[in-house]
């Protein structure tokens, strides 16, 4: 690997003069070419040399993948489904996003879903405006989450800090991953798809089912019709996946006919959802737009993650946040 370097660094970065600086001093001695990505000249011209490309979207343009001499891509994007295409893995791209930098405020916006949907808050939210002091027959449904079980598809940066929080709220936490690691904090057990394990034992354990998982060919419509006949009537299922995880269609008739208690779900498909889409009035669902509080150290994280990868290209290690080939998803594929 030659000892200086050609990095095309796009000029949407949505960082601070004073972050920008620091991405300067960790890229050096190596080139900087900045480009217009909107400009197709200026981004032709800096990705025709460029080893390295760091771009704010999520999406890998077609000129991207026909560069000459790229070798890696950052996308300052946490959710890399958009770039996970076969063709990235045909040309042996490495792709890495900044997945982690608002985990704590997405565990945060879990065990708000888990905390509304638990208290019934809803009910007490209707009898305010009402002016009603209620304590109706459906108080004596809810229950506090201490004592409960949790169950996180998907023990990534999200899932992880989700379980400390639960593990805080005194509830028994099951995760289920992709492959055997060391346990995390908080996760009292972990099933493992690399060891044969499914997710339908942790789905009839648990209180809450969180989906901190990524969308890809393996994991759409991973609850289904089948995952939800597992869930206890009584559960919750919360998404901060993608909306394609979960089978609307599926998720509508268990919730209407009261086969789950609830649903939380800060990401839907299609999204954004329509104003007519019935699953705005479906029983028993909470909806948030794509969106968390974010932290406010997002920018200086989103920071951290490139100058963490650059020092690793440097030294030829493994990056953090790399896309595999069981990210791929093929949306036009599918009928």
């Amino acid at each position: 690997m030659d000892s200086t370097r050609v990095v095309a660094l796009s000029q949407d970065m949505p960082f601070s003069q004073t972050l920008m600086d620091r991405l300067y001093a960790a890229i050096e001695p190596d080139t900087i070419i900045p480009f217009d990505p909107k400009d197709r000249g200026s981004r032709s011209a800096a990705l025709r040399d460029a080893e390295i490309a760091i771009i704010a979207g999520d999406t890998l343009e077609d000129d991207v993948l026909e560069a000459p001499k790229l070798r890696w891509v950052h996308c300052d994007h946490a959710g890399l489904n958009r770039s996970a295409r076969p063709e990235v893995f045909a040309k042996g791209l490495i792709v890495t996003g900044a997945a982690g930098r608002s985990a704590p405020a997405l565990a945060e916006h879990a065990m708000m879903f888990c905390l509304v949907l638990s208290s019934g808050f809803t009910l007490f939210q209707d009898a305010q405006r009402r002016h009603e002091w209620f304590r109706g027959p459906e108080l004596d449904q809810l229950g506090a989450l201490y004592g409960k079980t949790m169950g996180i598809v998907g023990l990534g940066h999200t899932g992880c800090e989700l379980a400390k929080r639960a593990k805080a709220f005194g509830m028994t936490v099951l995760g289920y991953r992709r492959r055997r690691a060391e346990r995390p904090p908080g996760v009292d057990v972990v099933f493992c798809a690399d060891e044969g394990q499914g997710i339908y034992e942790l789905l009839e354990k648990s209180d809450c089912v969180v989906l901190a998982i990524t969308l890809s060919d393996a994991t759409h419509h991973l609850i289904n019709a089948e995952a939800f006949a597992r869930m206890k009537p009584s559960a919750f299922i919360i998404n901060l996946a993608r909306g394609e995880v979960i089978d609307r269609d599926a998720l509508i008739a268990a919730l209407e006919t009261k086969q789950i208690a609830g649903a939380g779900l800060d990401v839907t498909d299609p999204e954004p959802l329509p104003v007519g889409d019935q699953l705005w009035d479906t029983p028993g669902v909470l909806i948030t737009p794509h969106f968390s509080a974010p932290v406010a150290d997002r920018r200086d994280r989103s920071v951290d993650i490139i100058i963490e990868n650059l020092a690793r290209y440097k030294a030829g290690q493994d990056l953090i946040n790399g896309l595999t080939p069981e990210d791929i998803w093929t949306p036009d594929n599918r009928g």
